[in-house]
């Protein structure tokens, strides 16, 4: 570095600055006692001096250990030396029989290896992943064996969520616990063409519950949504408890993740939630193999050593496995350090390549870089070297680390692990940069695991037919079996399991709904808040009020929902600690250790986490708890999409609900708060029923349905649904139930709302839904006044609903092309409609879109394509040509070209609305338009 000449290079390189108090000395605090001080600071000279630098910095980490446990508020460290958090003297009893274990964790890792090698046969070839789990087995039978309680154990079952691509192995396991036959094995990724008797029984490819039911229980393979699920659903246990509903202090969440997987920014999103609530009852173990799928995690860095600093910092407690019993005999020589060093100052890339060599690859390349390193292991043999294991892959290593977090409380636990990526599976495929795609093995490959895992098949079985080798159980009356079975049998059940079980659920009657029913009277009203009126009164229900569990990302006054606020509280572990500044408003800020409300600041993507959490405790707590999740609309399906499919996957059931929507509604906000496509999207996601509902009475009949399907005893449909709602912030007076009201019309996804004039005039037809059906209202006037023209409005409440139906009617008649075609609904209701059918709404035109191969007659839709505006809500519905003029303009043109009426109709009716001018729109308020 240059420096400037008479001056001096006072430059600090912070990357070197890797002390305890990074720059937190404390230069701002006066020194009381500058004497004492001194005394202090002479005696560590003096220890640095007498014992050396390496017993000075031991002593001060004790120092730091002792000043943390006394909680005197030094920092404390962000990254310790590249050894175990848990010294050897410190390590706990092991109570298993860790032979016996041992035998059949080899089983295991065989049998998952031909569960993958078995589905790569001719004619099937599906895929499959071996290396992830033969990586891991230790740390699931560590648990399996000693920690993870089943749905039996007296204090509730633990909620594990198994690492994706290492689903081969929990199948394998099921295999020796007797709950899976080889004939389902061998259906693994073939869930429609793998037969038993029959019947599909294939495997899926991942932990997916909706595909497995009776057996997985939380989705983790989409990378990085795991973590966050985790942490929301050891918030939501916590939750429960705090509330009275359910005692869940004994039950934990285990989350298995992968170091690769950390580099998701969904991965570290939440910590800080975890270690504020002080999450005892969660434990991250992660797998650090330092491989990702397609090389090194860091190759020029230590992944363990950033994730103990990342997750020291956000406040979790973090221990660290990083090497196996065999080398606590060389640390303990490590008089000086010299070995500790190396550790530290060895990047992954070597340490992986390490594992792709041999122990004398490994004596020269590490050990021999320093004299006193090559000394420690001169009487070692290369195959000594070579049996150096990794934390992750010691049984007792691994337990003293579960046995901490455990007992560990105040804190959420992560427990870093180091293993080596498709270990045991031979030189072929231990740590490889390709192992990740590596699914077959050879004859070779074969016999090098079967000796290794000491699998008493002969060279003839294998060589009979290589491509599908056996798969191998003792039988269920072989003592590691039995073994195995009393381990489940004292921890409560096998895991993983899932269960749909659950204690019953009184449903509110019809008075809960008859405020949303009798409309607003003179008053204008939001759908928004008319459904936040229905939604008070159905929390107000004694027994079933409970149970409603509202989840805000910070918007609950945007929603009118402040009034939950002083009465239902927002939850909050710690209470409320603080002197709230609205505490004399009648709608006070109130936080509770038992409040209702979770409101989980802005962050969307925590708040579906909890949605699923709580969406899912009628089967991982058997306490049915009702979601009702209530966001911006842009910013649910568009923002955290794979949440939701996540939650579909985990079978969730509840109310997701889409406030200030439309592109023309919440127009101020703009272009990144303008919905326009949220039902396009939310249309893909087979288990969400979407609907956008027009007024507060629809909105009534839709939530009550939505409860009888997901909780009603004799319903009959699929319970395991989220509903979808949009919402609106436009004031408008809310009419009340039609005396006819076609319900049964109203949930399919459309009705006649408002039947045209018999005025002898040219007929058509208007579907508009959500705020788009006032729009259809006044295009009937216009229409009727100007033109006499007789239109019929039609409020369609679901778009997609009524696509599904048509869909279910084409699909049956491809299965069976001479029966009786069956019509869809939306069919059926336009069949005796005169005219062409002119279909609006506050969304792009892709949504009424998806039922124009069902209209029988001509079919024109309008929407709000094209990227929102800030403007005010009638100039911009203008802009988007979906206004009433708009509409009654269009309905025009279909007349003219269905050879009804001249064009110059149209072309007058354009002129006059001036249709090319935003500031002549009139179509709505602008009332409470931003937000």
């Amino acid at each position: 570095m240059q420096v400037a000449e008479g001056r001096e290079d006072h430059t600090v390189d912070n990357r070197n600055q890797g002390g305890p108090i990074l720059n937190g000395l404390p230069s701002q605090v006066p020194d009381i006692d500058p004497e004492e001080t001194e005394e202090w600071l002479a005696s560590l000279d003096s220890l640095i001096d007498e014992g050396g630098r390496s017993r000075a910095r031991y002593v001060m980490l004790r120092m730091l250990e002792r000043s943390r446990q006394k909680q005197i508020g030094v920092p404390s460290l962000t990254a310790t030396d590249y050894v175990n958090t848990i010294g050897p003297e410190n390590e706990p009893w092991f109570p298993g029989d860790e032979e016996v274990e041992r035998r059949y964790r080899r089983w295991n890792r065989w049998n998952a290896a031909m569960l993958v090698h078995r589905a790569q046969r001719p004619g099937i070839e599906v895929g499959g992943h071996i290396s992830t789990y033969a990586s891991s087995a230790t740390l699931y039978e560590v648990g399996l064996n000693h920690f993870f309680r089943g749905k039996d154990h007296p204090g509730g079952g633990d909620h594990i969520f198994y690492q994706g691509h290492a689903s081969p192995g929990m199948y394998a396991r099921a295999f020796l616990e007797g709950r899976m036959s080889e004939e389902e094995l061998d259906g693994f990724r073939q869930q429609q063409s793998h037969l038993i008797d029959g019947k599909p029984a294939g495997l899926p490819s991942y932990p997916h519950p909706r595909q497995l039911e009776h057996f997985w229980e939380h989705p983790t393979v989409s990378m990085g949504l795991g973590p966050m699920n985790a942490i929301a659903q050891a918030q939501f246990d916590k939750y429960l408890h705090n509330r009275g509903i359910k005692d869940t202090s004994q039950q934990q969440t285990w989350a298995f993740l992968g170091d690769g997987e950390l580099d998701e920014p969904e991965s570290r999103g939440m910590l800080h939630v975890a270690a504020y609530e002080e999450l005892d009852n969660l434990n991250f173990v992660i797998n650090c193999n330092l491989q990702r799928l397609d090389g090194p995690v860091r190759g020029n860095g230590k992944i363990i050593q950033e994730l103990e600093a990342y997750f020291r910092g956000a406040g979790w407690n973090v221990i660290k496995v990083v090497w196996g019993r065999e080398w606590d005999a060389l640390l303990a020589k490590d008089r000086d350090g010299a070995l500790v060093n190396l550790m530290n100052e060895t990047p992954d890339g070597d340490y992986q390549t390490y594992k792709g060599e041999s122990g004398g690859f490994v004596r020269d390349n590490f050990f021999g870089r320093d004299p006193r390193t090559k000394a420690m292991v001169e009487n070692y043999s290369d195959e000594q070297i070579w049996q150096l294991k990794r934390g992750g892959h010691d049984y007792r290593k691994v337990y003293a680390a579960y046995k901490a977090a455990f007992e560990h409380t105040g804190q959420p636990t992560v427990i870093l692990v180091k293993t080596v990526k498709g270990y045991s599976l031979g030189p072929h495929f231990e740590a490889r940069n390709a192992t990740h795609q590596m699914k077959k093995m050879t004859i070779d490959d074969l016999k090098l695991a079967r000796d290794h895992f000491q699998i008493p098949i002969s060279d003839k079985e294998l060589e009979e037919n290589p491509k599908l080798p056996p798969y191998y159980h003792p039988g269920p009356d072989a003592p590691e079996i039995k073994y195995l079975q009393q381990r489940r049998a004292d921890l409560g059940g096998y895991s993983p399991e899932r269960r749909s079980t659950y204690v019953d659920l009184a449903l509110p009657g019809d008075k809960a709904y008859e405020a949303g029913r009798r409309g607003s009277g003179k008053q204008t009203i939001a759908t928004t808040m008319g459904f936040v009126r229905v939604l008070k009164d159905l929390m107000r229900d004694k027994e079933f009020g409970k149970r409603i569990v509202p989840i805000i990302p910070d918007e609950a006054r945007t929603f009118g929902m402040d009034s939950f606020f002083p009465t239902a509280k927002i939850y909050n572990p710690h209470g409320q600690n603080y002197i709230s500044v609205d505490r004399d408003l009648f709608l006070a800020y109130k936080e509770a250790m038992d409040g209702q409300l979770l409101h989980v600041g802005i962050n969307e993507a925590g708040a579906t986490a909890a949605l699923t959490a709580v969406g899912t405790s009628y089967a991982t707590h058997g306490e049915p708890m009702i979601p009702f999740y209530i966001f911006y609309s842009m910013f649910g399906f568009q923002r955290t999409g794979d949440f939701f499919w996540a939650a579909g996957d985990q079978m969730a059931r509840g109310f997701v609900l889409g406030a200030t929507a439309g592109r023309t509604t919440l127009v101020a906000e703009g272009l990144q708060h303008g919905d326009g496509h949220s039902h396009l999207l939310s249309s893909t996601y087979p288990s969400v029923i979407s609907y956008d509902p027009a007024y507060v009475y629809e909105i009534s009949h839709i939530v009550k349905d939505g409860l009888n399907r997901m909780y009603g005893p004799d319903d009959g449909r699929d319970p395991n649904v989220l509903y979808y709602l949009t919402m609106y912030n436009e004031p408008m007076v809310q009419p009340a139930e039609p005396e006819d009201l076609d319900v049964d019309g109203l949930l399919r996804g459309m009705y006649l709302l408002k039947k045209g004039p018999d005025n002898g005039g040219p007929k058509v037809q208007l579907m508009a839904s959500g705020v788009g059906v006032p729009w259809a209202l006044e295009a009937q006037e216009l229409l009727e006044k100007d033109w006499g023209v007789s239109a019929d409005v039609w409020s369609v409440t679901s778009w997609t609903e009524l696509r599904r139906d048509g869909l279910a009617a084409d699909d049956a008649r491809l299965l069976d092309p001479e029966a009786e075609p069956r019509i869809p609904f939306v069919t059926e209701k336009l069949l005796d409609a005169s005219g062409p059918v002119i279909a609006t709404s506050d969304f792009m035109r892709a949504v009424p879109d998806q039922i124009r191969q069902y209209v029988p007659n001509h079919f024109t839709s309008l929407g709000t394509d094209g990227y929102a505006i800030s403007d005010t809500r009638p100039a911009a519905r203008r802009y988007y040509l979906v206004d009433g003029p708009s509409m009654a303009t269009q309905a025009l043109i279909s007349l003219a070209d269905t050879g009804v009426i001249p064009i110059d109709k149209a072309a007058e009716a354009a002129k006059k609305y001036q249709l090319d001018d935003p500031r002549a729109g009139a179509s709505g308020s602008t009332e409470g338009a931003g937000a």
